[in-house]
């Protein structure tokens, strides 16, 4: 299992919210973006150390995102992307989790 995803994903959301503050001066932007950042990051942490609830921190992370993100889908590329890639990041490690539940 890898902690790329989820560091990518921190990152990622980080970066999108600064960006979305700084073109529309959106605070929930800034709050929304950073905080799941934060969430994914430490997530990614965990998981990179091998320590306990980090594949489930990457989860509900991606679940946040998504659920955030389908309702502005159709609107533009970039809730587009973020409905996209929290899919993707949710399912490699839900597939991760259940092939460890299932060892």
């Amino acid at each position: 299992m890898s902690a790329f995803p989820s560091l990518f994903m921190g990152g990622f959301c980080i970066l999108g919210g600064i960006a979305g503050f700084s073109r529309t001066r959106s605070i929930p932007s800034l709050v929304a973006g950073v905080g799941v950042g934060a969430a994914y990051l430490w997530a990614g942490d965990r998981i990179r150390k091998g320590q306990p609830n980090g594949i489930e921190g990457a989860i509900g992370a991606s679940a946040v995102l998504l659920a955030s993100s389908v309702p502005r889908m159709f609107k533009g590329p970039v809730p587009a992307m973020l409905a996209a890639t929290s899919t993707m990041s949710g399912a490699y490690y839900g597939k991760t989790m259940y092939a460890l539940r299932n060892i």
